[in-house]
């Protein structure tokens, strides 16, 4: 089986690394027809001169010419909400499956207020969003519960929507984590409201004994001005040192946000943390929930609730062994059901039904 990984989508991004890795080990020869506008960083911070950029990308991807010609399916990757249109002219009735991870609109307007609700530029978004999806042969989600508000959100059958979770790159995150290290709590990630800053900055109010590491920066970076003392920020490490960080973690934070958003997803940072063997903390959520037990895998603690994570925090840093337990668990989970050979197979399962239905 040959597959065309097609768009404008962001190469480093790990939904598309770890995609194209998971396909690779699992016998599918993929080739990737890319042209870079997302790349450094990305913050989606749409403008004009970024729109020019997916514009020419758009012309140049439409003449593939001989790249991809032999290809049994199109995977748009991620964020390839603007390439469908090009996509569907190069695939020439081969099925087009679209690796979104998001809705445009629920990300860059109710999750991080960059358009006003009901503006000109939020319709325009909204719009990109329905073309993109419905233009799609099949959809991929990350999770059931964002599988069902794709559906919903833009009126697609269910047959037409598929889960595959995001897990992790499995040449880098790997287990590691020493238990015996001194404890800290460490969040990784953009700081947008998905992820609850807020909630651990107040949960480090409410356990100054406990040491809290913050590494990276993004909308909500000004909250760290006046942040406790007993958390330390860093604005950024590269992304090859993430196992480094995790694995000499006491416990890793996942998302504590309270948006609709938060609920129906699992990010990259908690598959990250159960690749690499470290305990995981969470938001209880319905997307947490299909792959997570409390007690048992994971400690989940409700979404924007900074007291339950302090005392789950404190729980871990008091009790070794019960930290080794859920670290361990985490890791078995991961191994069974969102490593890469577990999703390399489940997406080529999905590609294949794909080409059969074609």
């Amino acid at each position: 089986m040959q597959v065309l990984y097609f768009g404008t989508y962001d190469r480093a991004y790990p939904r598309n690394a770890q995609v194209i890795s998971a396909l690779r080990a699992a016998g599918v020869d993929v080739i990737e027809q890319h042209r870079p506008v997302w790349e450094r960083r990305h913050n989606w911070k749409v403008g004009v001169r970024q729109m020019i950029q997916v514009a020419r990308a758009e012309r140049s991807l439409r003449h593939t010419g001989a790249v991809g010609s032999d290809a049994d399916a199109l995977i748009v990757g991620y964020p390839g909400h603007f390439d469908l249109p090009a996509a569907k002219r190069v695939a020439r009735g081969r099925p087009v499956i679209f690796n979104p991870l998001v809705s445009l609109h629920d990300t860059i307007v109710s999750d991080r207020g960059r358009f006003r609700q009901g503006s000109t530029a939020a319709g325009i978004v909204r719009l990109v969003d329905r073309r993109a999806f419905r233009r799609a042969d099949v959809v991929v989600a990350d999770t059931d519960a964002h599988a069902r508000f794709f559906c919903e959100e833009f009126g697609l059958p269910e047959d037409r929507v598929n889960v595959c979770f995001v897990g992790a790159e499995d040449r880098l995150f790997r287990p590691g984590w020493q238990p015996e290290r001194s404890f800290h709590a460490l969040f990784v990630g953009k700081l947008i409201p998905l992820h609850g800053l807020e909630t651990i900055l107040q949960a480090a109010v409410l356990a100054p004994e406990i040491a809290f590491r913050v590494v990276g920066s993004g909308q909500l970076e000004p909250l760290l001005a006046t942040r406790p003392a007993n958390v330390a920020w860093v604005p950024w490490v590269e992304y090859e040192s993430l196992p480094a960080e995790l694995q000499s973690s006491g416990c890793a934070l996942g998302v504590f946000g309270t948006g609709a958003k938060a609920a129906r997803v699992i990010p990259n940072k908690a598959f990250q943390a159960l690749a690499c063997g470290a305990p995981l903390v969470t938001a209880d959520t319905p997307a947490a929930r299909e792959l997570l037990t409390d007690g048992q895998d994971a400690v989940l603690v409700p979404p924007g609730d900074p007291r339950s994570l302090a005392q789950a925090v404190r729980r871990l840093a008091s009790d070794p062994a019960e930290r080794a337990r859920i670290a361990a668990a985490g890791r078995r989970t991961y191994e069974e059901r969102a490593d890469e050979a577990t999703l390399g197979l489940r997406w080529r399962h999905v590609i294949e039904r794909a080409i059969a239905a074609a």
